[in-house]
Order: structure tokens, then C-alpha cells, then sequence
């Protein structure tokens, strides 16, 4: 069972809330209607199990199969690197986030301003204060929450769901060529 209840219940998002992901194939016309998306890959997805593999695997697959320019933050530029992936940018989620709201940055491969921020792999409260100022500075910028709990000041986000069920959306994201046929 689902639940788009937040986690951090203290905090109220505002009358504009995350639009839940019930099916991979949004996050794929998502991601190909975008211009410039970059992904944010936060410290915790070098150590989150999800079945046999690592969140951070599920999220190189998408970079890689997506062309998507990452952002590393703490530590996480380690697992990269172990996993062959040297073309991160690297910087605190903070500095990541005030980044991605200024229209004037190029992003992390100098091509543009960000159309589309996906992040996963951060503390709970830190994507979600990061996810709140993004929301509310950055109208150019819509954002994916990856993570199986219920962020509410992303544009999308999953439901509270099980690590069962956030495998199989993950593995229908990053396999998926994402082609005109496919969503």
C-alpha cells in the first residue's frame, strides 16, 4: 500500500503538492520533454539496497542511458568513480540547489540553464529543503523526487512505497530506451 503522506510531518508544503508517480513511463516522457535536466545524486545512494544493486547503480543507468549531466554531493563522487563514472560535477546539495535556481547558471556541462533537477540519494530533510527553495525561486526548473518516500515540493515524486515496488519502477526507468514507442 501507497501513502502520499510526507515524512517530515512538521513541515506543511503548501497548497501545491507533488504530483505521484504511478507508472516509470511519466518519468520518461518527463525527462525527454526536458532540454536540459541534470541529476543531483546525494551521499546515502552509495549505501541504499535496493534488491541486488545500489541506488547509485540505478541512477548511473539513468545518466548514462539518458545522457544526464550529474551533480555529486559528499562522498558519493567515490562510488562513481568505482563505477567508472569520472564526468560528475561535485559540489554541497546546497550550493547544488541554489545552482540549479539561478536562470543564469549553465549547468554542470555549461549548456544551459536546468529545465529539469532529478534528485535522490539525500537525507529526508535536506531534499526537502532543497526541493521547497527549488519550488519556489526556480519556476524554470521542475523537478523528480526518486526516492521511495512522498516529497511534496517536488513536481513529481513516488508515494510512500515499498523497496519491492521502488525496484521495479527504477528498473522500468533506467532499461527503458525511452523512445517515441516506449512512453
Amino acid at each position: 500500500m501507497t501513502s502520499q503522506d510526507p515524512w517530515q510531518t512538521a513541515e506543511i508544503a503548501g497548497p501545491k503538492k507533488a504530483a505521484v508517480i504511478t507508472k516509470p513511463a511519466m518519468v520518461l516522457a518527463v525527462i525527454s520533454r526536458a532540454q536540459h535536466p541534470v541529476l543531483l545524486i546525494g551521499h546515502g545512494a552509495a549505501t541504499i539496497d535496493i534488491g541486488e544493486r545500489k541506488l547509485v547503480d540505478y541512477l548511473l543507468d539513468l545518466a548514462r542511458t539518458k545522457n544526464i549531466p550529474v551533480i555529486a554531493t559528499g562522498h558519493i563522487n567515490r562510488a562513481l568513480k568505482a563505477r567508472g563514472y569520472t564526468e560528475a560535477a561535485i559540489m554541497p546539495a546546497v550550493e547544488a540547489g541554489q545552482r540549479i535556481a539561478d536562470p543564469g547558471w549553465n549547468g554542470p556541462d555549461g549548456k544551459g540553464p536546468c529545465d529539469l533537477a532529478i534528485i535522490a540519494g539525500l537525507p529526508y530533510p535536506m531534499a526537502w529543503t532543497l526541493l521547497s527553495g527549488l519550488k519556489n525561486f526556480a519556476r524554470h526548473t521542475k523537478t523528480i523526487a526518486l526516492d521511495n518516500t512522498y516529497q511534496p515540493n517536488a513536481s513529481w515524486s513516488f508515494a510512500n512505497i515499498s523497496v519491492k515496488e521502488w525496484q521495479e519502477n527504477l528498473e522500468a526507468i533506467t532499461v527503458t530506451t525511452g523512445g517515441p514507442g516506449d512512453v
